[in-house]
């Protein structure tokens, strides 16, 4: 397998993970029958964003990986919007 097909495939995998974090991020917070304490609710709340978080980092590592592959040049300000404030301010 050459670096190019090997690429593709890592990006193959990437969109894979980028679904499973989606059906993370839409599953409900809490079971309104269950009674959860408010750390657990804290907890569950982080994972959801965690997981939608993640999936936006490996989506503009993916758009990244396939504008070199293809060779075209990629909306800096695109791949940017998903920092955080110090993230932006950090250059």
């Amino acid at each position: 397998m050459n670096a190019k097909e090997t690429k593709e495939s890592i990006i193959k995998a990437g969109r894979k993970a980028i679904e499973e974090l989606i059906k993370v991020a839409h599953e409900p917070i809490v079971d309104s029958e269950d009674d959860l304490a408010a750390d657990k609710l804290k907890n569950a709340a982080a994972t959801k964003k965690l997981a939608i978080f993640d999936a936006f980092e490996i989506l503009n590592r993916i758009e990244e990986e396939e504008s070199m592959i293809s060779g075209k040049p990629l909306d800096k300000h695109k791949t940017e919007s998903f920092k955080g404030f110090a993230e932006r301010r950090s250059k």
